[in-house]
């Protein structure tokens, strides 16, 4: 794990495989089915799932659900697209559920 120079990262929880970098982190204030989730800016060694419309909390979204690319768990989603202006700025970013991952650093 040297090539992460000691920077603090995030890992899945099931198979430790890294996931984002903590410098990536947007926030902290994200609700998903298990509970709290992180918004990243950058996720790493994941598979997007297909694309589908879906209504959260703060309105209707194009996303993709997010997998492990290691062990297959279902992680998050990826925003596509905000269909509400004031949401773009999702647009891009990651959400990862706390329950499914760890923070490590090495």
């Amino acid at each position: 794990m040297a090539e992460f120079g000691g920077n603090p990262f995030y890992s899945c929880r099931n198979c430790l495989n890294p996931l984002a970098f903590q410098d990536d982190l947007l926030s902290k204030a994200f609700k998903a089915a298990s509970g709290d989730a992180y918004m990243f800016q950058y996720a790493m060694n994941i598979v997007l799932g297909r694309r589908e419309e879906k209504t959260l909390i703060t309105g209707g979204y194009t996303i993709a659900t997010i997998y492990c690319g290691k062990c297959g768990q279902e992680l998050g989603w990826h925003y596509l697209r905000a269909h509400d202006p004031k949401q773009k700025y999702k647009e891009g970013n990651f959400i990862i559920e706390k329950l499914k991952m760890i923070k490590e650093q090495y």
